[in-house]
């Protein structure tokens, strides 16, 4: 394990060499901490007092952070699928203990992730589990730790594992990805399995669990634009989904997800474009 290896205190992303600069944190969606560039170690943090945390987050799935949490404070979400269990967007912290637990779920098959700020100690994770890491080819060039367990994939959608889609959105991130579960929810009154709609906060779950939005960037409070939101919905039409699971804990749009993002869609437009349809943004196409 890279217990040595340099992490950033703002972000948690590892990186696989000392550097002095973060670029993640250096792109306008993120930020540098106000005390400058800091860096931690997998070690420091266990030394911190940091552990594992895992509980039951939904029908299937279970959560997975720290705590205290680290970096954004994300939780990463553990898909418990027959073909093999697929974990959700990524953590900091990793240790033996944490590992063990895992596998008493079932281990990692395989590993998706949302957009860059939850890269994580993805490397780590994979190594642990011997597990591929899908990366969207759109946001090659923000892995921090080039490694051959991660996988690029390109176009809209990838199929990882049966009924497990990844969609490539856009939002947040030229390969921002949501991760589609056709049997993440259990049978409905009509006796249809409806689904569930891992979304990290490329559709981020908001406050008002009824609701998600849409951002370029969330801590500086740039709007996405709109007709990347409008491709992402032509993406996801053809996927039904009851829940809708963001990036933190119990942040979870319980029922109607389909509806819930078609509406919070409609009302990020509305505040988004002028009165005569236009993109309210000076200069914007």
């Amino acid at each position: 394990m890279g217990d040595d290896l340099p992490i950033c205190r703002t972000c948690g992303v590892q990186y696989g060499a000392r550097r002095d600069d973060c670029p993640i944190c250096e792109d306008e969606r993120q930020y540098v901490g106000w005390d400058g560039q800091e860096w931690i170690t997998l070690a420091e943090l266990r030394a911190a007092g940091h552990r594992g945390r895992i509980e039951y987050e939904g029908p299937g799935i279970f959560g997975i952070g720290a705590d205290p949490p680290t970096g954004i404070g994300q939780r990463a979400l553990l898909v418990r699928s027959p073909s093999g269990n697929v974990l959700w967007d990524m953590v900091t912290y990793l240790d033996g203990d944490l590992v063990e637990r895992v596998e008493e779920l079932g281990g990692v098959s395989a590993i998706a992730i949302s957009h860059p700020h939850f890269y994580g100690s993805m490397i780590e994770w994979a190594h642990a589990f011997d597990a591929p890491v899908y990366i969207h080819v759109a946001d090659r060039q923000w892995v921090a730790r080039p490694d051959d367990s991660v996988v690029f994939w390109e176009g809209d959608t990838k199929e990882i594992g049966d009924g497990l889609t990844l969609i490539n959105a856009g939002v947040h991130f030229a390969g921002g990805q949501v991760l589609h579960w056709q049997d993440g929810e259990e049978d409905g009154p009509d006796g249809r399995q409806h689904g569930a709609l891992l979304s990290g906060d490329i559709f981020t779950v908001v406050q008002d669990r009824r609701y998600v939005s849409f951002m370029y960037s969330y801590p500086n409070h740039i709007p996405e634009r709109p007709r990347v939101i409008r491709r992402a919905l032509q993406l996801i039409e053809p996927f039904a989904f009851e829940r809708v699971y963001g990036a933190w804990w119990k942040r979870v749009v319980y029922a109607d997800g389909v509806a819930a993002v078609r509406r919070s869609a409609d009302r990020y437009l509305q505040f988004a474009l002028d009165d005569d349809g236009l993109e309210g943004a000076v200069g914007s196409s």
